[in-house]
């Protein structure tokens, strides 16, 4: 067994499995705590800037993977869009996107330790957590950045490559050749860690539809009355 089997082969389908299971575990143990511990109510501000820039950022950089993995070349190419067009269209998105994580994870990172108060409820999973983002985040950009002129045909070698692990047919030689380079083979062992982690974190609240809202009844706040409080009676005279 070679250390790129082990790598490539292994880690991937070891990685998803706990994930897999460990959302199932939590679920069942852990019904209440299905969510993302948050501390709005300790300080807003600074949370609403971050979280915004961070999870728009996030939903476009999924939307860039998911488009550039599961797509095959052909497809675009049959819709009339070039390899060279696509690659313009996905740098000026990734960096975008990518600079919108950056940014919102620098500002939640700085709000936890700034704020007494949010930095007391912070867990050493959360450090955990925001170490292998933060991880995950930069070796991302630097993959973006160093690929600006296509010196890594991602969609012949990284995308094919998880495309052959959801079939279960995996090829390790396509991460390690082809010209992959380390930022591009450092960055997804680095997301595989974080997989394996994510049930067990405050993550876990990303795999949360809240469907039940629509069906809840609406809940009515009623002001509460202050009744004015009953005159005191006069004292009756006490005779001479």
């Amino acid at each position: 067994m070679t250390g790129q089997t082990i790598i490539y082969v292994i880690l991937p389908y070891v990685a998803l499995t706990i994930m897999v299971a460990g959302l199932i575990w939590r679920r069942k143990t852990d019904t209440y705590g299905w969510n993302a511990r948050s501390t709005q109510l300790l300080e807003s501000r600074v949370l609403r800037i971050g979280s915004v820039l961070f999870h728009v950022g996030v939903l476009l950089a999924i939307g860039g993977h998911i488009m550039g993995i599961l797509i095959p070349v052909s497809w675009t190419e049959a819709a009339g869009l070039s390899e060279d067009a696509y690659h313009v269209i996905s740098v000026i998105g990734g960096v975008t996107a990518g600079a919108a994580v950056v940014v919102g994870l620098a500002v939640l990172i700085y709000r936890r330790l700034k704020f007494s108060r949010v930095r007391i409820t912070t867990t050493r999973m959360d450090v955990a957590v925001f170490a292998l983002l933060a991880f995950g985040v930069v070796t991302g950009m630097l993959a973006t950045l160093t690929n600006l002129g296509d010196s890594v045909h991602y969609r012949e070698s990284v995308a094919p490559y998880f495309r052959q692990l959801f079939i279960f047919d995996p090829d390790p030689s396509l991460m390690t050749g082809g010209g992959v380079t380390l930022i591009f083979q450092v960055h997804v062992v680095g997301v595989w860690f974080l997989y394996a982690l994510w049930p067990f974190s405050r993550l876990v609240h990303a795999f949360s539809v809240p469907l039940g809202y629509f069906r809840r009844s609406p809940i009515f706040y009623r002001p509460r009355v202050v009744r004015p409080s009953p005159s005191r009676r006069p004292e009756t005279p006490v005779g001479r």
